[in-house]
């Protein structure tokens, strides 16, 4: 008998992909919880007191019974003993532990001596042949021979799970892992000196196979080993390698087809804090959030004052304005750029109109005869049909014709090129809506196919409405190099401000994220082919990168702790496009620091910084205090007594970060900065403003001199208003130059 997935599961797998590659506006949570009560039992993260100085060192079976003694003994469960409710034991990341409880149990807990708070489970969504290159980076040369591509390190993955055996996790010329490394591979995988772990933690019994990719694709863009000639289609062939080809992946399975749970998450933050990485990378997010009901951030922050690095991913919520996730300062936050390869497909009209555009599939035997073209949302663009939904077109009218279908719509862009062929027509072009803008995908296309910009798609709706007898076809003109507009900011990159913290600006960088080939190891969406590469997009591939960039830099400074690592990054970021024109967004202007942060990544550049800002972890508590959160909040967070009438509170805005972001009204506001010297011992840097509109800026003193590495100077910036104009956000930076060195931040300020 034929095994048919069921329709409702075939939605939520649907929905889940449209999510991940950045095309979808509703929630997967928010289906989920559709008529999922399970007898009223939910999944709590419970934070309870450690259990002494000795917490870390307690047995797993001490340390279950210490949680377990917060359970009532009228507990029950159905396999018996109350204990068996425990999902998640947490012994680095945070001092408590997951289970499955009544709302009526964890009241009855409260009560209990030792305990903090419980909060509900929440639901995260998952958010190279080239782009080493494209960010400088060159076998046997620079910045990539000087950090021995990442060698020692070991980057932390949580995600899908991944694929043993694909050639770009072979671990041909790797070291074996370090020795303070303790982690293994479950059963099921082997592993080798490349992956050198791989945990379940979603289900301990079945071994952390990828089940759609995206694990595989993520770990090979971070790190994946070089193999030669790989592509897909047959297009962007070359050799394919991640950022630290010489870094050691561990994967820590999180996440289901479905959804990735926080308590899930939250134990492999634990158990990567206790296996020893360096680097944690997880491309997954569930919107804004105080930082103590977020196990991200809490997680995060343990990892943190172990010197961990944590590269997060902005999430695919753009273009709209506060749609990050992953708001923390102790996390680098990164949005999606593109590159500057193109998979060309080229739309040519009946008038000799040409229009560039992008496609994965470009079959050789693809006629480039003249053939009608048509719309079928030509009298109600709002209609089904304009954006080729399943099953709305009409065969009569697109059948041997070339058919315009307009982006949007809850369904993958190449579903749409399936209802095309299903309907009888010869190709595809697709528009993109107003919101979407310039950015472009190269797709696994069912039929030949364009996907272009919403500029060219009015001239191409111009077209078809200036004639009786429109025609079209598509010319393919394979992997292209050279576009003078990257990067660019992706449309589905989400944008700040951010919510959580306004005194904080997020995302801090933007990297390589759109149309990004990688390892994988499953068909590519409807074609049923098999690959061993494919192309997706999303802030999932952009950061990535970034994890891999931090490998790098531990590798080549391993005494940098995270803040400086993500300093340098950020103050060495470009601003311009290979043009030399600013780094422009999805609407072909110039972006704002809201959708780029500091700038695009520059990696070379970030092993030479010349000066950073680094931060002390207990100076979060001078912050978070400033934030007006609660002893008991920061406890949750930072696992220590903090009583903040005691500590010394701070604005956000004068926690030592790389950037500003401040609210100014008619009373000016004074920040302090300190920079650490670790570039030439003797140097000078001389000041640049670049004063905001209607802003100015004055920074006390205008010159920094050095006589010594590592030397730690102070500088005062006072912002004070110049117009009167108000709730408008402008934006300008501060730098710091020296003959061989221009340290930027970038300062953006709402006008109140």
């Amino acid at each position: 008998m034929e095994n048919k997935m069921s329709l409702p599961l075939q939605k939520l797998l649907q929905i889940f992909i449209i999510c991940l590659l950045g095309f979808c506006s509703a929630s997967v949570q928010d289906i989920k919880t559709e008529g999922n009560n399970l007898n009223d039992f939910q999944t709590y993260i419970v934070h309870v007191r450690s259990y002494d100085q000795l917490h870390s060192t307690l047995s797993d079976d001490d340390l279950k019974r210490w949680y377990s003694s917060f359970l009532s003994e009228k507990t029950t469960s159905p396999n018996g003993g109350y204990s068996s409710r425990i999902l998640h034991s947490y012994r680095h990341a945070f001092s408590g532990f997951a289970a499955k409880l009544t709302a009526a149990e964890v009241e009855e807990m409260e009560k209990k001596d030792g305990f903090i708070s419980a909060m509900r489970d929440k639901v995260y969504t998952l958010h190279t042949t080239h782009t080493p290159s494209f960010l400088g980076l060159h076998q046997n040369l620079g910045f990539w021979k000087d950090s021995k591509y990442g060698e020692g390190t070991i980057i932390g993955l949580l995600d899908s799970g991944i694929t043993p055996g694909h050639p770009s996790l072979s671990d041909k010329g790797m070291p074996p892992p370090p020795s303070k490394w303790k982690g293994k591979c479950d059963a099921g995988i082997t592993c080798n000196n490349k992956l050198i772990g791989a945990k379940n933690l979603v289900n301990s019994s079945a071994p952390p196979i990828d089940d759609f990719g995206h694990g595989t694709h993520t770990s090979s863009t971070a790190a994946g080993n070089f193999v030669n000639n790989a592509n897909v289609f047959g297009q962007a062939n070359g050799t394919a390698v991640g950022i630290a080809p010489r870094a050691h992946v561990a994967m820590y399975k999180v996440c289901t087809l479905i959804d990735c749970e926080g308590s899930v998450v939250l134990a492999a933050l634990d158990a990567a804090i206790e296996d020893g990485v360096d680097v944690i990378s997880y491309s997954l997010g569930g919107g804004t959030s105080t930082f103590d009901d977020d196990p991200l951030s809490i997680g995060a922050f343990s990892a943190i004052t172990k010197g961990i690095f944590v590269s997060t991913s902005a999430g695919n919520e753009g273009p709209q304005n506060a749609t990050l996730s992953n708001e923390a300062p102790w996390v680098l936050t990164t949005g999606a750029s593109s590159t500057d390869r193109d998979i060309r497909a080229t739309v040519v009209l009946g008038d000799k109109q040409e229009f560039d555009g992008q496609s994965m599939f470009q079959p050789k035997n693809f006629s480039s005869q003249m053939l009608p073209l048509v719309y079928p949302g030509v009298n109600d663009e709002e209609s089904d049909a304009s954006r080729c939904v399943l099953g709305s077109l009409n065969n009569s009218l697109v059948g041997g014709n070339i058919v315009i279908c307009r982006s949007g719509g809850l369904m993958l862009l190449s579903e749409k090129a399936q209802t095309v062929k299903d309907a009888g027509g010869a190709a595809m072009i697709l528009i993109n809506a107003e919101v979407d803008g310039g950015t472009t995908q190269a797709e696994a296309h069912v039929l030949p196919a364009s996907h272009v910009s919403y500029a060219y798609g009015k001239k191409i709706l111009a077209y078809l409405n200036s004639t009786s007898k429109p025609t079209a076809t598509v010319v393919f003109k394979g992997t292209v190099m050279g576009d003078k507009t990257a990067p660019a900011v992706a449309q589905f990159s989400a944008r700040g401000p951010n919510i959580a913290s306004p005194g904080i600006l997020k995302p801090d960088i933007i990297g390589p994220g759109s149309s990004i080939l990688a390892a994988w190891d499953s068909s590519i969406d409807n074609t049923n082919t098999k690959s061993t590469f494919n192309i997706i997009s999303g802030t999932s591939m952009s950061c990535p990168h970034l994890s891999g960039i931090a490998a790098l830099l531990k590798s080549s400074h391993p005494d940098w702790s995270p803040a400086t690592i993500k300093s340098a990054m950020m103050t060495t970021a470009i601003v311009v496009n290979l043009n030399e024109d600013p780094i422009l967004d999805e609407k072909m202007l110039p972006a704002n620091v809201h959708a780029i942060g500091a700038g695009h990544v520059n990696p070379p550049k970030a092993n030479d910084p010349g000066l950073v800002y680094d931060i002390h972890p207990d100076d979060y508590i001078h912050y978070l205090c400033g934030l007006g959160y609660t002893g008991k909040q920061i406890k949750k967070i930072m696992n220590r007594e903090v009583n903040c009438s005691d500590a010394t509170s701070i604005p956000e805005a004068q926690l030592n970060y790389p950037s500003f972001s401040i609210e100014l009204g008619h009373d000016q506001k004074n920040y302090t900065r300190t920079v650490t010297n670790v570039g030439k011992a003797v140097s000078t840097y001389d000041l640049q403003t670049i004063s905001p509109k209607g802003v100015n800026i004055e920074v006390n003193p205008t010159q920094l001199s050095f006589t010594e590495m590592n030397q730690k100077m102070m500088y005062n910036v006072t912002f004070s208003r110049s117009t009167s104009v108000i709730n408008f956000y402008v934006e300008g930076a501060i730098i710091w130059s020296s003959g061989h060195y221009s340290v930027r931040s970038p300062v953006s300020i709402k006008l109140l």
